[in-house]
């Protein structure tokens, strides 16, 4: 019985371990794709077009980003990727009402 626990506890720990180094190197993975793809808001790939917004979120109010996340939103496709520019636009127009 006591052998038992102990193999099983063990074969607990490893997954666990895998896991989360499977987890970690997944995030590694998106981050890196982020911080290749973060200024390409209009690329035919919509991964990377997700980076740049998350880019673009971290930004400053201007009025430079202010029209550039307007086209963005006049030219996209995908109506979940619109709506998270309109959402970074409003936040934008808050910090600093430019335009």
């Amino acid at each position: 019985m006591n052998e038992r626990w102990s193999r099983a506890l063990r074969t607990a720990g490893v997954t666990t371990l895998a896991l989360v180094a499977l987890g970690a190197l997944a995030c590694l993975v998106v981050r890196d794709q982020i911080s290749r793809h973060r200024r390409n808001l209009f690329s035919p790939h919509a991964l990377r077009r997700v980076a740049a917004l998350g880019h673009m979120a971290g930004e400053q109010a201007s009025i430079d980003n202010l029209n550039l996340l307007r086209d963005f939103i006049a030219r996209e496709p995908k109506p979940l990727l619109r709506s998270r520019a309109q959402a970074i636009v409003r936040r934008m127009e808050k910090e600093a009402p430019l335009a």
